[in-house]
C-alpha cells in the first residue's frame, strides 16, 4: 500500500465514531428475558422455602432472591415473594450471636443488610417458623426485624402452594 493510502487509512479509522463510540459494559448490556415463562403472568408469586445452616452461603441465595425480585419487576410482573425460614436457618436470622462462631459474624452482618434490603422491596415479606425456632432455641423477639414468626412454615408452604405460589427450595 502507498504512503498516501496508509495515510488515508489511518486518519479514516481513527476518525471514525464507531471505534470511539461507548460500547455498553457487559452488566449493561441487554440482559435476557424470560418472555416465554412469564406470558400472561401479572403477578409472581413464590414463596422461597429456607432451610440453610451456612452463614457464609446464604448471602449468595439472597443476592439472586434480590435479584429475582428486580427481574420480575423489570419484566412488568408484580412480584409477591415470601421468604420462608425454616430448620437451622432460623439461627442466621436471629440478632442474638452468642452460639454463632465469631467466624461467622462477617456473615451475619451481611445477612443482616441483605434482609434489610429485601424488606424495602414492595411485595417482599418474611417469616420465620416457630416450630424450628422453639427446637433450635432462637427466641422469636429476637429475630430479625420485619421477619414474622408463624406456627409452622409446613403448613405455610402448604397453604402458599395451594394458593398458586411456586415453591423454589433453597437448601
Amino acid at each position: 500500500m502507498k504512503p498516501l493510502g496508509k495515510l488515508l487509512l489511518v486518519s479514516a479509522l481513527l476518525f471514525s465514531p464507531v471505534l470511539w463510540a461507548e460500547s455498553p459494559k457487559p452488566s449493561e448490556a441487554a440482559k435476557p428475558n424470560d418472555s416465554d415463562a412469564l406470558q400472561g403472568v401479572e403477578k409472581g408469586k413464590v414463596i422461597f422455602d429456607i432451610n440453610m445452616n451456612s452463614a457464609e452461603k446464604l448471602p449468595l441465595y439472597l443476592m439472586v432472591i434480590q435479584e429475582t425480585v428486580e427481574d420480575l419487576k423489570r419484566q412488568g410482573v408484580e412480584p409477591d415473594v415470601v421468604l420462608a425460614f425454616r430448620g437451622l436457618s432460623v439461627k442466621l436470622i436471629s440478632k442474638d450471636r452468642e452460639n454463632m462462631e465469631l467466624t461467622d459474624y462477617e456473615h451475619l452482618d451481611k445477612i443482616a443488610t441483605q434482609i434489610a434490603d429485601l424488606q424495602k422491596q414492595k411485595g417482599v415479606r418474611m417469616e420465620a417458623c416457630s416450630v424450628a425456632t422453639r427446637l433450635f432455641e432462637v427466641d422469636n423477639a429476637k429475630l430479625l426485624d420485619g421477619i414474622k414468626p408463624v406456627g409452622n412454615t409446613f403448613v405455610s408452604l402448604t397453604g402458599y402452594q395451594a394458593q398458586g405460589y411456586a415453591n423454589i427450595p433453597i437448601y
